[in-house]
């Protein structure tokens, strides 16, 4: 999202859904997982929208839609090409918006190579390191360098598109353009020449639906996109969980530019969070590379200075407010160390901690298992059985010298060293487990007060309703004392390592007979105020770079404008307008839908009296204002005439049809030529683990995919290697409505309990009797890392589907169970292996390769010895990585069958 638009976050708001004449939900079981959100989808439903539900397996979101359409899982990116396709062969394309809003018109260096013409990889592939150089890939006359100036390995070590979620891509200058879009090198015939392969008859064999099931989709997408009409498209895990995730999510970002559905009402792109505050929880990130409001955490190699650090960010020459970037920056460093951040020690930024490579959650598994990480603090998250590969997640554990756990309930990872099924293998001993556990109990939402941000990038604050019981205490509560308690203890110490913590501004109030901080006065604090004289500050253009203001994160600033906490406003909807400004607070400022300068035409008028939403008024103010039913994403007396001077830069160089105001160059990007580490456009990859040979390219799956090529980390073979027979079916996940994601807290409620009291494993009619399933017996699920077992639910909702001349069948588990609580069962969890999306380091958990029998699974030392057994008919003992990474060109692995100098680009 933020290399598309320039913002990560859902583009709208949830009630906006009901303004769409069309929407498409896919990677998502909305019904179930958002049913409150889901409301909107029914209310435009009622209204006269189409609704279209694509999914691997029918769901109650699929029976409250007029069409669905089901699909392999890991083809998502074909079937959305294929869309794109129809629009461009078509000229269906809302061309006035496309030309002026998007890049379509810049125009790309003559050495630029597109994975058409190379079998799948992009021109600056390197076959050792598997990562890109991208310098062909920049626009026409902008130079050599790309955002970073930083190798694209270290970039992907790092997860470096992750500090893109609200940069967007950097442009120095004034690139080439093509407004005709005739220009062979432009981006709109690039991207003509890249889909063209994705026909009606490609998708159709690659992702297993009926051409006339993808054309019904193709014709109710461009019907319901013009000056009249918007549709909305609708995501959640379903894509991001994949080894090309960040790609799926470009394709359909694409997809709604094409079209000319972003900043609009009814359209963009709803990207739905998994729970409450997911969404908050990558603004004020507890992610190793990101600081708050995304920017990026300094790196130890290239940021030794402030500037260094600011210029990263800011990118000199570039368009758009990152211009202010020093000022975001220090104002969190005043935030953190007060007093102590002055201009003559560069704010602490020394202070600040560097990072030098993968830091993310699996690669600290791995130090675990070699005994590299002493410690552990887990809060809300329960890795045991909650994280992929299950097996790897409770051996880490067992390796610490000390972990914290701080939960409403014994979770499996606070009681993995007595009752995990490394237990009964003996690879934990219980009396010889050498990690010491410390089990806090947490309060839960209703003992505290705070916000939550959710899916819609909005605040909203909940009061305590009760006391927290007995030693049960909020997150404020324990991180607060326990810096107290360490600056307490460092008190008095000359080292200069413990400046950072004794220097801290850790000044906050605390109330009541707990000694709770004030989460009002943290708030306060994220949202920035004056130094002298404590005035909280209205918006983040009110921040300074000279150490004046302080604010702990600038993408909140304005939540405590006037000194009034915005997130708590309630105001009744019939009380206010249908946009609802007064119900919480939305970032940045309060706005609820980005980009909605692209909601009028370059004129500054509304593409349609129906879709009007934001407008230039020339008669507001002095000179003329944007206005309309939201807060305008512009400068707000910026005129829509206005044009940009040569050589200017940062916000004076937007120019008043730059509707993307994040973007480097005021557009938004159809072709990315810098900020993602697996190319400039989607392509259809298979899943690391697939039975199937990719149909679109010779190169197999992503192939600057993050791995950690271990024996503790086999994964399953694919085509082109040997023995991908022996895991012929296809497996995925999701959740259920009864139960909250590793179960922790729903399976310790009895009425939740008893609506969902099995884990079971749902399998379709025609593999049951292929299998020898029959309905409610027990059936067992095997990779090569685990087996877990389950009841067999028999069930037309999974559908067969003809790939590639073949059948295949998919299965799917949902992941909710454990060893604790009241009802127990395996992980579905245990079953992945750890393989991760390139360039925001997520795990593809949504798709796997596996085996299924009849009857419970073995335990103990048999299981261990299940699994060795499929391990050694697959090759797996012998190559744990599964597979050749690489398979086109010289340098592809043994059992490469393609080699591009061979085939004709087209040629399929």
């Amino acid at each position: 999202m933020g290399t598309s638009f320039g913002r990560g976050g859902a583009t709208g708001f949830t009630q906006d859904l009901a303004n769409a004449d069309c929407i498409v939900i896919q990677g998502s079981n909305m019904a179930e997982a958002h049913p409150v959100g889901f409301q909107w989808v029914m209310e435009a439903k009622a209204r006269g929208a189409k609704v279209i539900h694509i999914d691997p397996r029918f769901t109650r979101t699929s029976a409250l839609a007029d069409q669905f359409v089901p699909l392999r899982v890991g083809t998502d990116i074909a079937l959305l090409g294929g869309v794109i396709n129809y629009v461009l062969q078509n000229e269906l394309d809302f061309r006035d918006y496309v030309v002026n809003y998007t890049n379509a018109a810049a125009i790309v260096r003559d050495d630029y190579v597109d994975s058409e013409d190379l079998e799948g990889l992009f021109s600056g592939f390197d076959p050792e390191t598997r990562t890109y150089d991208p310098t062909s890939w920049q626009y026409a006359g902008t130079g050599d360098k790309d955002d970073h100036g930083q190798d694209h390995e270290i970039q992907r070590e790092t997860a470096s598109a992750l500090q893109h979620e609200t940069h967007g891509v950097s442009v120095n200058g004034f690139p080439p353009r093509d407004e005709t879009l005739q220009h062979p090198s432009c981006v709109y015939q690039i991207l003509k020449r890249h889909f063209a392969r994705y026909t009606p008859e490609m998708v159709a064999a690659t992702c297993g639906v009926s051409e006339e099931e993808f054309l019904a989709v193709c014709e109710a997408w461009t019907s319901n996109s013009n000056r009249e009409r918007t549709t909305a498209l609708v995501y959640s895990v379903g894509w991001t969980q994949h080894s090309v995730g960040v790609q799926y999510i470009r394709t359909g970002a694409i997809l709604q530019l094409l079209l000319g559905n972003m900043g609009r009402p009814g359209g963009g792109i709803m990207a739905l969070r998994g729970h409450a505050s997911i969404q908050g929880s990558t603004d004020i990130p507890t992610l190793f590379n990101i600081l708050p409001g995304y920017l990026p955490m300094p790196q130890a190699e290239d940021h030794k200075t402030l500037q260094e650090w600011i210029d990263s960010v800011s990118h000199p020459g570039s368009k758009g407010f990152w211009d202010q970037a020093k000022a975001y920056g220090i104002n969190l460093l005043k935030a953190y160390w007060g007093d102590a951040a002055t201009p003559e020690n560069d704010f602490c930024f020394d202070y600040l901690p560097k990072i030098t490579g993968d830091h993310g959650t699996y690669r600290t598994v791995m130090d675990m298992i070699d005994g590299k990480v002493k410690g552990y603090f887990l809060l809300g998250q329960n890795p045991a059985i909650g994280s992929a590969h299950g097996r790897a997640q409770r051996l880490g554990m067992a390796n610490l010298d000390w972990l914290v756990v701080r939960d409403l309930f014994e979770i499996e990872s606070a009681s993995f060293w007595k009752s995990s099924p490394e237990i009964e293998t003996g690879e934990i001993v219980p009396e010889q487990c050498r990690t010491e556990v410390f089990l806090f109990p947490a309060a839960s939402h209703a003992e505290k007060e705070g916000t939550f941000t959710q899916t819609q990038r909005m605040l909203q604050w909940r009061e305590k309703a009760v006391e927290p019981q007995g030693d049960c205490r909020s997150e404020l509560w324990f991180f607060y004392h326990l810096g107290r308690m360490v600056r307490e203890r460092l008190a008095g110490s000359a080292e200069e390592r413990d400046r950072p913590v004794l220097d801290l501004a850790w000044d906050y109030s605390t109330h009541g007979p707990l000694d709770e901080p004030s989460a009002e006065e943290v708030l306060m604090e994220i949202n920035g105020f004056e130094v002298e004289s404590k005035r909280p500050l209205s918006s983040y253009t009110e921040m300074k770079d000279d150490g004046s203001t302080l604010g702990g994160c600038w993408i909140y600033t304005g939540v405590y404008a006037d000194g009034v906490n915005q997130a708590a406003r309630r105001k009744p909807g019939q009380d206010q307008s249908w946009v609802a400004p007064e119900w919480g607070w939305a970032w940045p400022a309060n706005r609820r839908i980005l980009y909605n300068r692209a909601s009028a035409d370059p004129e500054g008028k509304p593409w349609s009296e129906r879709k009007a939403y934001v407008w230039w008024d020339p008669e507001a103010g002095e000179n003329g204002e944007w206005t309309g039913h939201d807060v305008p994403d512009f400068e707000l007396t910026k005129p829509p005439s206005y044009r940009a001077e040569e050589g200017s830069s940062g916000r004076e160089a937007l120019s008043g049809d730059d509707p993307f105001i994040m973007q480097g160059d005021g557009k938004g990007s159809l072709y990315v030529p810098q900020g993602l580490i697996d190319g400039p456009l989607p392509t259809h990859y298979e899943p690391i683990e697939s039975p199937f040979r990719n149909p679109v390219h010779g190169q197999q799956s992503n192939p600057t995919h993050k791995g950690y090529d271990r024996a503790d980390n086999p994964l399953n073979p694919s085509p082109p290697a040997e023995h991908s027979d022996i895991y012929p079916y296809v497996f995925t996940t999701s959740r259920l409505t009864e139960h909250h994601t590793a179960g922790g807290m729903s399976r310790n409620l009895a009425y939740l309990s008893e609506l969902q009291p099995e884990m079971f494993i749902e399998v379709s009619p025609e593999l049951a009797e292929e299998r020898g399933l029959e309905h409610m017996g027990w059936c067992h699920v095997i990779t090569s890392r685990s087996a877990v077992e389950g009841r067999v639910m028999v069930t037309d909702r999974l559908r067969p589907l003809r790939v590639d001349g073949r059948t295949v069948h998919q299965i799917w588990l949902p992941y909710h169970w454990g060893s604790e609580g009241l009802v127990k069962g395996d992980s579905a969890n245990d079953l992945m292996g750890i393989s991760l999306d390139p360039n925001v380091l997520i795990q593809e958990s949504k798709v796997g390769t596996c085996d299924l029998r009849a009857g419970h699974r073995p335990s103990g030392l048999a299981l261990r010895a299940l699994v060795m057994d499929y391990q050694r008919r697959a090759g797996v003992d012998q190559h744990p990585h599964g597979a050749p990474i690489v398979t086109v060109g010289d340098t592809a692995g043994e059992g490469s069958d393609r080699d591009p100098s061979t085939r004709k680009s087209g040629d399929s």
